[in-house]
This record gives structure tokens, sequence and C-alpha cells, in this order.
């Protein structure tokens, strides 16, 4: 048996070590200054309040003050990735294995975009922290419910990676493992983005019908084939292995079903300007909102620098003017068309 720490109670962070639960290990979830009602919750009730689903009555419950592991689960989100990287990476045993579950990227001044693994290692001082990462499709109350889910791990060492893999997979819980961080992590960073961009569809048609609710698939999957298009795109130029775009297209497909994103698209797309459908939202920061920003304005810089080309990413460019420009929903449909002779 092993003990595997869980950093941050949120629903990801809390619901990962399930499977490891089933398996027999220990799982201590353990709590952020922001997670103090969560924990204190779980500890009285076994409920997960966010999430409202009953944890393994197996799992232990801290605050952050309260430590001890084989395995450090990051269960931050990605808005507490510089508390994670302040108060838990730069003091922890660099021998301690670090699995997480935070997905984004950050762009720098000359266009460039990093995963979190990367920031993550130079936020903690270059210590040469064991630094895994999850990607793929995956909510957190279906693997709470024992849903049968597909992801992938990923690290530097297969083997670490292996072992990793031994604690969390059931039969319900499906891993790959794979060395390209940067593919993995950036693939499914970027679907946050693009699902905000298929679910204008879904807005879209509300819209033209007069009727909430009303789906039209042929634009959803226009925008969804676009969406793959563009990501295949990106990670080519960010040196990604092929394979690694297929977490990216799965995870586009879990979100655009359900959540936050899906809801700010489809408000946009019914033609509310992006200040209103944030005010609908009760000013709430998205993610998508995060990682649509920063990589269109990377794709920018490194257009402006001749090195990508305008013409390859219309739908990202469009977002970007919906969210930052304050321009209304007017997709570029025509941009999308390519011919393919020979």
């Amino acid at each position: 048996m092993s003990i595997i720490t869980i950093v941050g109670a949120g629903m990801m962070g809390s619901a990962i070590g399930i499977p490891a639960a089933h398996n027999g290990h220990e799982v201590r979830l353990v709590g952020t200054p922001l997670d103090r009602e969560i924990i204190d919750h779980a500890r009285e009730t076994g409920w997960h309040l966010t999430m409202k689903r009953r944890l393994p009555d197996s799992y232990r419950y801290y605050q952050f003050e309260e430590k001890g592991a084989d395995l450090l689960v990051g269960g931050v989100s990605s808005f507490g990735v510089d508390w994670f990287c302040e108060n838990v990476l730069k003091v922890i045993d660099p021998a301690l294995p670090v699995l997480t579950v935070t997905k984004g990227m950050m762009d720098d001044e000359q266009g460039g975009l990093h995963v979190y693994p990367e920031l993550f290692e130079r936020q903690s001082g270059n210590r040469g922290l064991k630094l895994n990462a999850v990607g793929g499709p995956c909510t957190s109350y279906e693997l709470a419910d024992l849903d049968d889910t597909e992801v992938a791990f990923c690290g530097k060492d297969p083997e670490l990676l292996r072992w990793i893999k031994s604690l969390f997979e059931t039969d319900y819980y499906h891993i790959s493992i794979s060395t390209d961080v940067v593919g993995i992590e950036a693939a499914v960073a970027m679907k946050n983005a693009y699902a905000l961009g298929v679910t204008l569809a879904v807005g879209l048609g509300e819209k033209r019908d007069g009727k909430i609710g009303v789906l039209h698939f042929n634009s959803q999957a226009a925008l969804f084939g676009q969406s793959a298009k563009e990501m295949k795109r990106l990670l080519e130029y960010m040196g990604a292995r092929e394979e690694s775009i297929l977490m990216g297209i799965g995870d586009l497909y879990v979100t655009v079903y359900g959540g936050r994103t899906r809801k700010i698209g489809t408000l946009l797309g019914r033609g509310l300007t992006f200040d209103e459908a944030m005010a609908e939202l009760q000013g709430v920061t998205l993610e998508s909102i995060v990682i649509a920003t920063r990589s269109a304005r990377a794709v920018k810089k490194k257009i402006a620098q001749g090195i990508l080309k305008e013409e390859d990413f219309p739908l990202l460019r469009h977002i970007y003017e919906i969210i930052v420009e304050k321009k209304p929903v007017n997709v570029p449909w025509t941009a999308f068309e390519f011919e393919s002779i020979g």
C-alpha cells in the first residue's frame, strides 16, 4: 500500500484519488487555504461539497499544515499554480514523485507557449522535481461515478510513470503513458479555448430558431472539425508527437457537452457581448477564457514574426476578437474551407 497525498480539494483533484483508494492505497486529501470548508465538511459527512458526491470511506482529510506521502498529487486549479509552486513545490523533497491534474499554458513576450510542468519546474527553482501530469477526457463527477475513462499520464521517466499507473488503474480508469509532456499537456489545455468556439454554434442555433435548447449538429461539427485542425497545427509547431492530439480531441468532446465553458459559448452565440455573458455568469473567471487569450496572443505574435500563418488559425483569432476586442460573434465559415487537389 502507498500513501497518496492530494494537495487541493477541487473536484478533479478529489476525484482522481478514487481509483487509487479502490486499489487499496491510502488517499490523503489536503486542502489549500481556500478549501477549509470542503475539508471540514468531508471530515464530518464523507461528502464533497462542490462535486456533490460521496468520497470513499478510506479517504483521510487534512488541512494544509498536515502532510506525508509516497506520491504527491497536485489538485489545484490553474488559478492556484503560483500558490502551489511557492508553498508546495519549493519545499517538498525533490525525490517525492508529483502528479498534477492542473491544465493550462502560459505565454511569454516572444509568443512562446509553455505547459504547466515546465512552469512548475522553473518556478520551483529548477530543483529536479519528479514532475508528471494527467491529460485526457475526464470529468470529475463521472470519474466519481466510476464511468469508464481513458486518460494519459505523462512525464520524463517511463518506469516512474508505470509505477504511478499501477497505483491508479482500475477496471474503469484506463491509463496510457507518454513521455511527450508538451504534446499531452498542450493538447488538453487548448481544448478549453476551442470548446468555447464550438459552443458558439449552440447559441447561434438558439438565436436563429428563437428557442432555448435547440441543437444544430452540422454547425457544431464544423466548428469541432476546425478546432481539431487548428489544434493539430499548433501542436505540430510546438513539436508534439502526432498521437498526443487524441487526448485533446477527446477532452474537447467532453468539454463541449457541459460546464461553464459551454455556457459562456452559448451565451455569446445568442448575441450577448462578452461583458454581458460574463455578468450572466456572475463574473466567474473561466479557464477557457484564460487559455484562449494566452494561446491566441502567442499565435498572433508568431504570425507577426512570420513563423505561423494567419490563415491557419481563423477560429482562434475570432475567439480572441470576441473576448479581448469585444467584437460580436461572426463565425468566419468560409475561412475554414480548403482545396486538397493532387
